[in-house]
């Protein structure tokens, strides 16, 4: 939405379409902030994008390009600030500016709220821009195909849900924002329509994806549902607990608690878990009881909530019981600075790209502020390059809606075969066991396998509902479909990476190992198989150090 607000302010013919309506796209879900170096709850001190950047740097294992993350932590104040003047509502300090908490790996406390419900604010924000302009939304219409003619990419194939039909659009410039893909695992934060869709668009038409082996899992979800339980908790000081009430985070990181980055944290509950010092069924204690009632009210409401409704625990008298679950995805589409893939005309930003500004871990509070920087230059990008195109090969478009037409049918059409779910089931189950928060060679490999056969399965799955609207199933099956080629490269890259760097650990590959692989996974199909290359890391004014916390 930042990307069409932005080309839209520049004269441009803009159309958003989105899977579900924009106000359920998953960035309602971002609970605990946005980073910027506003320096608006320091007491001494100040804050600076330089200090940003080297958290962040530092933060990612040094994995991170370092022009790209400037880019981001120099932009991060303007940001803030426009998004309060569209009608943000953040948080404020006794000051009346806006509040800012500490979050994990940060040296200052940078991160700026809305409460415990910072996307859900800044998506209506957001959507309010769009609608004063002049564009067009399709809701609930999923991208099966993009098209490309002339060595560009001309637009998309789209399946309107509602009543079952293709539609095709033709387009000078076209953006993929589509988010993560954490549905491919069984433990996971993301909602059910995070399935991966625009890094496999991408991927299909020969596209590189980049760094697929780095998954974030985030330290705290609800135990049972694996639903977040924001960073921000900690932020504002609450404490991480085994069976025996002992606050553990001081074996892992002495000097940064339960503020260290993600990786960190995650990896410390599940061995206290995995070693018996966690509560029976598998989780510890997130103990909040000390902040009082009030505290927890007015900056933790929406954990409170879902803590309540969905575990019958009131943190104000109870601890959290919380477990690490797939949070986010460091990889996808291979960008530049400028959001552009090597296909002219389309462009990624957000959860779906990789410009490289998390490399191998991503800081709390970059992610919604690496939406909105890298949105507006992707806009900037795409209105600059629409104006210096031709009108798109509309025979192109043509015979993309008779592919996509020819390939539905023919799922439509199919009897008695094998149901999409319980291979669903069984790939969210494999990346859980085998490309989970520890890694090795062994599980790997038959893990690797494991993706092979449900891949080769996948053209006996049949769907019972044969009716084209509202027809979920065949949804389902499209996106099962990228799924499994996703899981691949995630398994395929992690595989090859034999180093432990960030959020990627491997017990037979425990150290990093900077002298081999200080550089980036590419994943590319050729001949229908995936391929594994590397390129190098964007190094920068913050040298190459161990990471200390």
């Amino acid at each position: 939405m930042m990307a069409a607000i932005s080309a839209a302010d520049q004269g441009r013919d803009v159309a958003v379409l989105s899977k579900v309506h924009p106000l359920r796209s998953h960035s309602v879900a971002a609970q605990g902030g946005i980073n910027a170096s506003l320096s608006n709850n320091l007491t001494k001190g100040s804050d600076s994008w330089e200090a940003h950047s080297l958290d962040t740097v530092k933060g990612a294992d040094y994995l991170a390009d370092q022009d790209a993350v400037a880019l981001l932590c120099q932009d991060a104040p303007r940001a803030v600030v426009e998004l309060e003047h569209m009608g943000t509502v953040f948080s404020r300090n006794d000051e009346g500016k806006i509040a800012q908490r500490p979050f994990g790996g940060a040296g200052f406390p940078r991160t700026c709220y809305a409460a415990d419900r910072t996307g859900h604010n800044l998506l209506h924000t957001l959507y309010e821009q769009c609608m004063s302009r002049n564009m067009t939304f399709y809701d609930e219409f999923f991208v099966t195909q993009l098209v490309s003619a002339g060595g560009r990419c001309n637009g998309c194939i789209a399946l309107n849900i509602a009543n079952g039909e293709l539609e095709g659009f033709a387009s000078k410039s076209l953006l993929l924002a589509t988010g993560g893909h954490g549905r491919i695992y069984s433990h996971t934060t993301n909602a059910h329509i995070n399935t991966g869709d625009g890094a496999a668009l991408a991927l299909a038409v020969g596209l590189p994806l980049k760094d697929m082996e780095f998954v974030q899992f985030h330290p705290t979800t609800l135990f049972g549902t694996n639903m977040l339980i924001t960073e921000g908790a900690r932020g504002e000081g609450g404490t991480l607990r085994n069976t025996s009430g002992e606050r553990f985070m001081s074996r892992y990181a002495e000097h940064a608690m339960e503020l260290a980055p993600r990786d960190i944290v995650a990896r410390a509950i599940q061995t206290e878990i995995d070693q018996g010092r966690g509560r029976e069924g598998g989780f510890v204690d997130l103990d909040l009881t000390h902040l009082g009632e009030e505290r927890i009210e007015s900056r933790l409401p929406g954990i409170r909530q879902i803590s309540m409704e969905f575990a019958g625990i009131d943190p104000v008298t109870e601890p959290i019981p919380v477990q690490p679950g797939q949070h986010y995805s460091m990889g996808g589409v291979d960008i530049g600075n400028d959001c552009a893939t090597g296909l002219p005309g389309l462009y990624a930003a957000g959860e779906c790209a990789c410009v490289s500004v998390h490399g191998a871990n991503r800081l709390g509070g970059n992610s919604l502020l690496e939406t909105v920087v890298f949105g507006r230059i992707a806009g900037n990008s795409m209105a600059s390059s629409a104006e210096r195109s031709a009108d798109p090969d509309m025979t192109s478009i043509k015979g993309g809606l008779e592919n996509e037409s020819r390939r539905i049918e023919t799922k439509l059409r199919r009897e008695g075969g094998e149901r999409q779910s319980t291979m669903r089931e069984d790939l969210k189950q494999v990346m859980w066991d085998c490309f989970g928060i520890f890694r090795n060679e062994e599980s790997m490999e038959k893990g690797m396998a494991r993706i092979r056969e449900i891949q080769s399965r996948m053209g006996s799955v049949s769907i019972d509902d044969k009716a084209r609207c509202f027809n979920q199933a065949l949804v389902e099956v499209m996106e099962l479909e990228g799924m499994v080629r996703i899981a691949e490269s995630v398994g395929l890259s992690a595989l090859y990476r034999r180093e432990s760097r960030g959020s990627h650990f491997r017990t037979d590959f425990p150290n990093r190992d900077d002298r081999e692989f200080l550089k980036h996974t590419i994943t590319t199909v050729r001949e229908g198989g995936l391929l594994i290359s590397y390129s190098p890391v964007r190094l920068g004014t913050f040298a190459v150090k161990e990471r200390e916390y």
